[in-house]
């Protein structure tokens, strides 16, 4: 299951590993270690989005090695056959691109879920947080890494003249069409050539974060692709919303492998 209700949540809290992956646009300037020093679900450990990731690029947030992100999860406490459901504390849904990288090193599809509403919900239901540290106990994980659910910048540029998938760009209609300034500098505005733009926030329910029904979700999804297509590649500004689009993709197409371009605008719009 990609999704579970905070209700699930609370009924299983000794059942799962919970991680905060609470990560914010630059533009924010919000503190996530901080936020979950203040204030967390019980059990849960912070995962740094900017942090375990490829160290070695100046690119956002790129997923590590396999070996970086053994430790990672092992670091964590985390092992192969737990059963992982993932929360944020942010606008753009980030405990979806902690999914997606858990997805693509090989966890069961079926033991990582994101919490539905995440933090946002979960406070507004009044369910219990806590500001004590989590106790770790180092596992010993291993990864594999499914390298056709992640794209280069040349498959990208061979994929414009080939048209063997479809790229939707999860990024808002103005940066997509370049109407205002990308968020990040050396980065210019635009988006790749033969590209659809499906907002993310066009998924989700202003109101508590959680996604959109199956059905909304399949009306939206159809109004710029077909939801039968499996040859969809999700991209924005540097990978963390992608993934959003991803995870509401594979709720309704369950033939579907969640595809990201990692590198996403922040690589491919980079002013060299």
């Amino acid at each position: 299951m990609s999704i579970v209700t905070t209700d699930w949540l609370i009924n299983n809290l000794n059942k799962v590993k919970i991680i905060d992956s609470s990560w914010h646009l630059p533009n924010q300037k919000r503190d996530s270690i901080k936020e979950y020093s203040n204030e967390h679900i019980i059990n849960s450990v912070f995962f740094d989005i900017d942090k375990n990731s490829d160290q070695e690029t100046d690119l956002p947030h790129m997923l590590p090695s396999v070996k970086e992100w053994e430790d990672i999860v092992s670091n964590l406490g985390i092992s192969n056959d737990d059963n992982i459901v993932i929360y944020d504390n942010s606008d753009v849904i980030s405990s979806c691109r902690c999914w997606y990288t858990f997805r693509y090193f090989g966890h069961d599809p079926s033991l990582v879920s994101v919490l539905d509403g995440g933090l946002k919900k979960w406070k507004q239901e009044g369910k219990p947080t806590v500001k004590h540290k989590t106790n770790i106990n180092q596992s010993v994980y291993k990864a594999v890494a499914n390298k056709n659910m992640v794209k280069s910048k040349s498959d990208i540029d061979e994929n414009i003249k080939l048209k063997n998938f479809k790229v939707v760009d999860a990024r808002s209609y103005e940066r997509f069409k370049g109407m205002v300034p990308e968020l990040r500098i050396n980065v210019k505005s635009g988006s790749i050539k033969g590209s659809y733009c499906l907002p993310f926030s066009k998924i989700i329910n202003k109101n508590n974060n959680t996604f959109k029904n199956n059905a909304d979700l399949n009306q939206i999804f159809k109004e710029v692709i077909d939801t039968e297509d499996n040859n969809i590649v999700f991209s924005c500004g540097s990978g963390v919303t992608a993934s959003v689009l991803a995870l509401a993709y594979s709720l309704i197409n369950n033939k579907y492998t969640p595809t990201i371009y990692d590198g996403s605008w922040s690589e491919y719009g980079l002013i060299k």
